[in-house]
């Protein structure tokens, strides 16, 4: 019997015993009961009978498979009030065998005319009161469009401001009265948490009716109830009139929300148990629950299939994008001051929501896996989380969804998970998958009890193998177990008087071995009357056991007919020897188990066809053509001798070698003569060497003589440009150096030029002397 590996390894003791199907002569001796389950493939080669095969496969059965609605409309016309499809199949039941994946396919298509209900729940504190103007001229407008994508739609309405306690609102008398303080054109209404004002209907004029009938209100703090509102509109399906189809919800604020946690500031520590609790279409729990946080919003919109629209004015789109993470399917619309654009930001929502198809499913048990592969518009497959959506979707289109899903170890029967459900993101459609483990064979429910087989009816046959009553032991019941383990016993399972039970391998049970996996290596196993066998100690070539030709039964290789020897190594087949020209090793050596033995130790390779001290071809017949077609090299009477074993076909020009047919034995060669020239020729050796036919082109490439003439100009020019060159460097040389000496001679001059003034040696040759006697004169 067949068990994938994880399963063989955890459920042998209480499984594998059921899956065995064979003979009873199947076993070679000494084997243990469990060794009947392996591969298909192991348990074929060692001649279990294929219908004895005991494999379970896994299956898929299609339980229910509507097909998708096509023409939805025409069906309405005709009043056929047929329930519309985009999803197929509905309904799949999975025989899953442990390990082993089982997939089906689901397929949706975005049907024309599907039904839409559409909820419109609005932020009424002081900030949206010029929007409220544009809200209510919405129904007429928005029925209006939604008629060119649908001819069922249902809108309904409903408003929240926050929580009416401190300090989210003034709890003063006149304040809860008129949270506004005016009276022109009309007073603020009173707060509240949430009112649910309109229950889904097709009515456009009463949408527009009894909006027009809402007055704006107040609070305090910038943050809103919205979170509240958002909980009781997805979980209140009755008083809001949900039906399963596409179902919208519009969030339209200036704000943010408070989330789980806020509602300490109030007293409010009771958390949100997410249940509906409208009294009169009014909320009654909000002043005391708390606010529902965003992963518990986000968990009951995926289960209500509810899609998010939010229509929020730029200072707060940040915030509600960061939703768009954490909510299952929603999108974010920038509205304007006054809403004027909220029909634009709904229609436009509505088709990019709908344009996307992203498969989810509900929680696996632990050790299950699910995967993905979509092939959408483009038919390309995609994998992994790309795997689970569509883009660019329109109507009539279809896209696929290739689902896998695998079991692990078995389980026991409470574990088992009953069903998986699959389904796009917002659409109410799903695919039920029930899941059904393969933990047992087929082979059980033919039990036979007090088989005759089982020492006349000692034992009960099951699956091909003896369940022994109480106190009876043996592979088929045939032993007391109170007299099994005598002393008698143990002599017959010891070989030629040896000291060891079963080669010490084993154990004896009625005087039979029943022998162990080894201690070392759980995969190998012993056999044999006394545990004396194994199947992995023959002997190995290059790492593998009977070198990969053959199987080892007992210790010893049982060879393919293709091979021989003690390890199998040893093809009989001389293919690895043949060389290229279809010879056993080239003629050189002898062919030994697949390996060529080369004569010659200068020839080596695979098929003594190397030989790197040994000259070419080419260079071999070189001497011997040169003097057979151009007289060159070897004398007359040498070459004659020499090389009588060549025939020779003369040609004029080189080119004319080309048109040779080519072949294996073809080699094209060029080697140079005594005087320099090159010689083109080819060389056809045939089976035997002494037989060589030879093409030899006898116009040879010799290479002209030198120039001399250009040779004498370009020497000549080129002495007179290195003279003419050392001259002006010369004269570079001396300008250079002379202008050097002449500016420090006039650097010498300017120094010996003293100033009078500045010299102190210096005295004037001018003496002048004053007459004392001149005033008195």
């Amino acid at each position: 019997s067949q068990l994938t590996q994880p399963l063989f390894g955890t459920m042998r003791n209480n499984l594998c015993k059921l899956c065995l199907s064979f003979f009873f002569n199947f076993l070679e001796v000494g084997q243990h009961i469990w060794e009947r389950c392996d591969t298909p493939r192991a348990l074929l080669r060692r001649g279990c009978p294929f219908d004895r095969l005991e494999d379970p496969r896994g299956s898929t059965v299609l339980l229910k498979n509507r097909k998708i609605t096509f023409h939805p409309k025409e069906q309405r016309r005709q009043r056929q009030h047929k329930q519309v499809t985009q999803l197929q199949p509905q309904s799949v039941l999975l025989h899953l065998r442990p390990g082993e994946p089982q997939s089906f396919e689901v397929k949706f298509r975005r049907v024309e005319d599907y039904p839409i209900d559409l909820y419109y729940l609005m932020d009424l504190s002081f900030s949206m009161e010029d929007d409220l103007s544009n809200v209510k001229k919405l129904g007429a407008d928005l029925m209006e469009e939604m008629r060119n994508t649908t001819s069922d739609f249902r809108m309904g309405f409903g408003a929240f401001v926050d929580k009416t306690v401190m300090p989210y609102i003034s709890t003063a008398k006149d304040m809860l009265r008129n949270p506004c303080k005016r009276t022109e054109p009309w007073p603020c209404a009173p707060p509240f948490t949430y009112h649910h004002v309109l229950s889904l209907t097709a009515n456009g004029s009463l949408f527009t009716e009894q909006v027009g009938r809402q007055r704006i209100s107040g609070n305090l703090d910038s943050p809103e109830g919205g979170l509240d509102a958002l909980m009781q509109a997805a979980t209140c399906e009755e008083q809001i009139g949900w039906r399963n189809v596409t179902r919208l919800l519009v969030f339209s604020t200036d704000a943010g929300f408070h989330f789980a946690g806020d509602g300490k500031l109030g007293g409010i520590v009771l958390p949100n148990d997410g249940k509906c609790h409208l009294h009169k279409n009014v909320y009654t729990r909000g002043n005391s629950q708390d606010y529902p946080s965003v992963a518990h919003v986000a968990e009951i919109l995926r289960q209500k299939n509810i899609q998010i629209i939010f229509a929020v004015t730029e200072e707060v789109t940040h915030l509600y994008e960061g939703l768009t993470s954490i909510f299952p399917k929603c999108a974010v619309g920038m509205l304007s001051n006054n809403s004027h654009n909220i029909l634009q930001i709904i229609v436009e929502a509505y088709n990019a929501l709908t344009s996307e198809v992203a498969m989810e499913n509900s929680k696996l048990p632990p050790g299950y896996h699910i995967s993905y592969t979509s092939h959408c518009k483009d038919r390309k497959p995609r994998h992994s989380e790309q795997g689970r959506k569509c883009s660019n979707i329109s109507v009539g289109d279809e896209v696929s969804f290739n689902v896998s899903i695998t079991a692990p170890l078995c389980m026991t029967a409470s574990q088992r998970p009953p069903s998986v459900i699959i389904k796009p993101q917002g659409y109410s459609e799903e695919v039920e998958v029930l899941l059904s483990p393969i933990c047992e064979c087929s082979c059980q429910k033919d039990v036979v009890p007090r088989s005759p087989s089982c020492s006349h009816g000692n034992g009960t046959l099951e699956c091909g193998t003896c369940r022994c009553k109480e106190g009876r032991v043996g592979t088929l019941c045939e032993c007391n177990q109170a007299e099994s383990g005598k002393a008698i016993d143990s002599y017959l399972c010891r070989r030629d008087n040896a000291t060891e039970v079963c080669s010490g391998h084993g154990e004896c049970v009625c005087g039979k071995c029943v022998c162990h996996k080894s201690s070392k290596k759980p995969n190998h196993a012993y056999y044999g009357q006394f545990c004396e066998c194994t199947d992995f100690s023959c002997d190995q070539y290059r790492g593998l056991q009977c070198g990969g030709h053959g199987r080892c039964v007992c210790g010893v290789c049982i060879c393919l007919p293709e091979f021989r020897g003690r390890a199998c190594e040893c093809p009989l087949s001389l293919g690895s020897c043949l060389s290229q020209d279809e010879q056993i090793c080239a003629g050189r050596g002898d062919c030994h188990c697949g390996t060529c033995m080369c004569h010659d130790n200068r020839f080596q390779g695979p098929t003594c066809e190397l030989c790197p001290s040994c000259p070419g071809v080419c260079t071999l017949h070189r001497e011997c053509i040169l003097c057979r077609a151009f007289s060159l090299g070897l004398n007359p009477k040498e070459c004659e001798m020499r090389c009588i074993h060549l025939n020779f076909t003369l040609v004029g020009q080189a080119g004319v070698l080309a048109t040779v047919p080519p072949s294996p034995s073809l080699h094209s060669c060029v080697e140079v003569d005594t005087e320099g020239c090159r010689v083109h020729f080819l060389l056809r050796t045939r089976q035997k060497e002494d037989s060589v036919h030879v093409h030899v082109a006898l116009e040879r490439e010799c290479p002209s003589g030198p120039n001399v003439i250009l040779i004498t100009a370009v020497l000549s020019a080129s002495v007179v440009v290195l003279g003419v060159a050392l001259l002006l460097l010369w004269k570079l040389l001396t300008s250079i150096h002379d202008r050097r000496e002449f500016a420090r001679f006039q650097r010498e001059l300017e120094r010996r030029r003293w100033n009078r003034r500045e010299n102190p040696i210096y005295k004037s040759a001018i003496t002048t002397t004053v007459n004392p006697k001149y005033k008195e004169q």
